[in-house]
């Protein structure tokens, strides 16, 4: 059995047809990213409120490297 098909702690994921680890690996996706789509994707079946406060936490930081940035 290959490590995406097992989730240690829970069965939150279980139920997506890709799991968000599977979407930002495959997909490229960086620390910060990362951690706000799976804050909002397992918020429904794991934490609630709880965890989109963490989605926005990490959002709230994207937004400042975003704004202090001197390349955009």
């Amino acid at each position: 059995m290959k490590s995406l098909e097992t989730q240690v702690g829970g069965s939150h994921y279980k139920g997506f047809v890709i799991q968000p680890l599977e979407f930002i690996l495959k997909n490229k996706i960086g620390f910060v990213v990362g951690n706000i789509i799976k804050y909002v994707c397992r918020a429904e079946h794991k934490n609630g409120l709880e965890d989109l406060y963490k989605a926005r936490h990490y959002l709230d930081i994207l937004i400042e490297e975003y704004e202090s940035s001197s390349s955009l």
